[in-house]
């Protein structure tokens, strides 16, 4: 089925590359949480949420575009 649809095939792509992203960000998060329990280091574990926090709404995101396109496509709305 790849290739007969590519407009398909690159919204999964980067939907794929979001999922990816959100689960570094979440291995990256779960890293700093068993760290030393210094302010510098509470720092980065909280910044580290945030940018998880952003992944995943990415990942929301390029999963409307997908679905989105899915509906259109095979659904006509």
């Amino acid at each position: 089925m790849a290739g007969e649809h590519p407009e398909l095939d690159e919204l999964q792509a980067t939907y794929k590359a979001a999922v990816e992203a959100w689960i570094a960000a979440i291995r990256k998060e779960e890293a700093l949480v068993s760290v030393n329990h210094s302010v510098a280091e509470v720092d980065r574990w909280e910044q580290a949420h945030f940018e998880e926090d952003e992944m995943r709404s990415a990942v929301k995101d390029a999963k409307a575009k997908y679905e989105d396109a899915l509906r259109e496509e095979f659904f006509g709305f």
